[in-house]
């Protein structure tokens, strides 16, 4: 594991994802034992992250293009959590970064099952096609039969729903008009 004054040396002194100076530590990205220098805002903001004020984490669009492998992981992961695929989507991670990424993003999942209309079970990250035409009530739009939704992610808080975006926006679709891609 990185030492605190490696980490000081590497970041100058500020935490590596939001730029703060103030009550640095280090934060161990598991499963490896490479860590990030961070604040405490966004450490007390990780290890709560029932708690999460998103608008803290807008410095994850900075962060995430980091050349640091820890600080994109952390980075991936974070907005994984905040349901921000499209971000998510656009970082560089090798292989062996993603499969570091992964493994906590895909187990800290809900946990209930969700299973599309042919009971194919549905994990986060998945893609999955609309099986029918799908009116989206607010956005002005109809989410069109045959559509791929790339990079689903689970909602802990609506059952049979997943979270996805269609023509840029984020919404809710019911799993019953959903086959895995």
């Amino acid at each position: 594991m990185n030492t605190e004054k490696e980490l000081m040396a590497r970041s100058g002194g500020i935490c590596e994802l939001c730029g703060s100076s103030e009550g640095l530590s280090v934060f161990e990205v598991e499963p490896s034992e490479e860590g990030v220098l961070v604040c405490c805002v966004c450490k007390g903001q990780i290890e709560n992250l029932d708690s999460m004020d998103e608008n803290h984490f807008n410095c994850l669009n900075d962060s995430m293009w980091s050349e640091i492998p820890a600080v994109k992981v952390l980075s991936y992961r974070l907005l994984n959590i905040l349901g921000r695929q499209d971000l998510s989507e656009m970082i560089y991670l090798e292989d062996s970064e993603k499969i570091w990424a992964d493994a906590l993003v895909n187990s800290s999942s809900s946990s209930a099952t969700v299973r599309d209309s042919n009971g194919v079970l549905l994990s986060a990250g998945d893609s999955v096609v609309i099986i029918k035409d799908l009116e989206v009530k607010g956005a002005g739009f109809t989410a069109k039969r045959g559509t791929i939704v790339k990079n689903i992610s689970i909602p802990s808080d609506v059952d049979g729903h997943i979270e996805g975006r269609v023509n840029g926006t984020k919404i809710y679709l019911k799993t019953e008009f959903l086959k895995k891609a």
